[in-house]
């Protein structure tokens, strides 16, 4: 397992005082790009990644995975290439991966894998070869600003000399910008990824101000070194205290250094708007198939971590919002709980039930929590629970006594009128067997106070 170190409250505050001093516009005109702590589209909408990856270079003859993922609920599919420590991926079959992304009306993060674990695996390309190979594909990545996100290098360094990593991306980037790539660039943090010497953290600002576009999100990978929700809160609140664009590029439900709270993960993501992407979806080896999410490339053949992923709660199918690129529909506004300095989110949840049964035995139950929850934002679930007898459809209202607002929901339709909401099932959970339960979230904002409702169910 690997050593992890303490936060140190200096650190986080010299980050902090790092990037007050500069400014975070995006500069690029066209294509996905960042806005403060966000990924945002060309038109403005809010993007937050939902997906999982996909090791292409491994089995490029299963091209069908791409709409496969994209039946899950998948916005985002990240690609994984190589261009040369394993058989290289031509520009041809690079411009196919695009082609089957947009096809299948997914974001497409295509990663250079040859510079994984770099300075402790052996065979690991440098940075600058990974660039090397991103100028030879320019001719099929040039004009799909709108649809591809730049993963420059994979887990670039291990834990041999990690400090080198500053200087070697801050170079990458220089040299992408000189050979005329406007695209959003993904940043992998050392240490294979989990940046557990913090050397991304505290050196993100200085990196990310060597971009002159300023159009780069860091990449943050999650596994046994983030298995408690602590970890996961502290790491994910210092930068989005900076004001600076982060995504879990890689996480799962288990790993050989340790066993990840991908709960935490998950519902942290979710709250705060950050983008995630599971890893991953099929063909994994070397005593880590359990990170298979289906088995054999079947998508019928789902695993628990591919269930947990896609459909648990604060996974896929619940959360991820197309692309407007493809006509999907306009996300409501994200939460940007960075907020002032100190302030941070619970790192756990906050239960405060208020069940309120209506319609006698043979209606439904309600019951309203708050299950996380930051200095001006929330996140809040509502359990429903039929009868002695099953219902068809219900219907959930409350009226906020405090001036809450909700801004983002999943598994329901909710309208507001002033203080007063009502939440209706969507087509696949309305019907529940007597006693069944099903569960919707939403994201909110408050000011002052966030009282729990009493809430109203009805069922027919």
């Amino acid at each position: 397992m690997k050593t992890r170190f303490i936060a140190a409250g200096a650190a986080v505050l010299a980050l902090l005082m790092s990037v007050i001093a500069m400014t975070q516009s995006a500069q690029a005109a066209t294509g996905l790009h960042v806005s403060g702590t966000r990924i945002v589209e060309a038109n403005g909408n809010a993007f937050i990644i939902r997906g999982t990856s996909h090791a292409h270079t491994w089995y490029p003859t299963q091209t069908s995975s791409f709409a496969d993922i994209k039946s899950l609920g998948a916005n985002t599919v990240r690609v994984v290439l190589s261009g040369g420590r394993w058989t290289p991926n031509s520009a041809s079959d690079v411009a196919n991966v695009i082609s089957l992304c947009k096809q299948n009306r997914l974001i497409c993060v295509l990663e250079n894998h040859d510079t994984t674990g770099y300075g402790e695996q052996g065979g690991a390309h440098t940075l600058d070869q990974a660039v090397d190979y991103w100028i030879g594909l320019k001719s099929v990545l040039t004009g799909q600003e709108n649809y591809v996100i730049i993963n420059i290098g994979n887990e670039p360094y291990g834990n041999n000399n990690p400090s080198a990593w500053t200087d070697a991306t801050k170079n990458a980037i220089s040299r992408m910008r000189a050979a005329g790539f406007q695209h959003l660039l993904m940043i992998d943090a050392p240490n294979w990824g989990q940046d557990w010497q913090f050397v991304m953290r505290d050196n993100a600002a200085s990196v990310f101000d060597s971009d002159p576009q300023k159009n780069i999100v860091f990449s943050i990978h999650m596994y046994g070194v983030f298995d408690t929700a602590a970890e996961i809160t502290d790491y994910l609140q210092a930068f989005q205290t900076a004001g600076l664009p982060l995504v879990i590029g890689e996480f799962g439900d288990m790993h050989s250094d340790g066993d990840p709270d991908e709960d935490t993960i998950m519902a942290q993501a979710q709250s705060r708007g950050i983008g995630y992407l599971g890893w991953s979806w099929s063909g994994n080896g070397g005593g880590v198939e359990y990170l298979d999410q289906v088995t054999n490339f079947n998508v019928n053949q789902l695993t628990s971590w591919g269930r947990r992923l896609f459909d648990g709660v604060n996974g896929i199918k619940a959360t991820a919002k197309e692309a407007t690129i493809y006509g999907g529909a306009t996300a409501s506004p994200s939460p940007s709980p960075s907020g002032s300095p100190g302030t941070s989110p619970s790192p756990s949840p906050t239960p405060s039930p208020s069940a309120s049964p209506t319609g006698g035995a043979r209606g439904c139950s309600a019951t309203y929590r708050v299950t996380n929850q930051w200095g001006g934002g929330f996140q809040g679930e509502v359990v429903v629970t039929a009868g002695s007898s099953p219902i068809s459809s219900w219907t959930v209202t409350w009226t906020y006594a405090d001036g809450q607002t909700i801004t983002q929901v999943w598994n329901a339709t909710v309208t507001s009128n002033g203080s007063s909401v009502t939440a209706r099932n969507v087509g696949y959970n309305g019907s529940l067997g007597a006693g069944a339960s099903t569960s919707f979230g939403f994201l909110g904002s408050w000011n002052g106070t966030n009282s729990v409702p009493t809430v109203s169910c009805t069922a027919s």
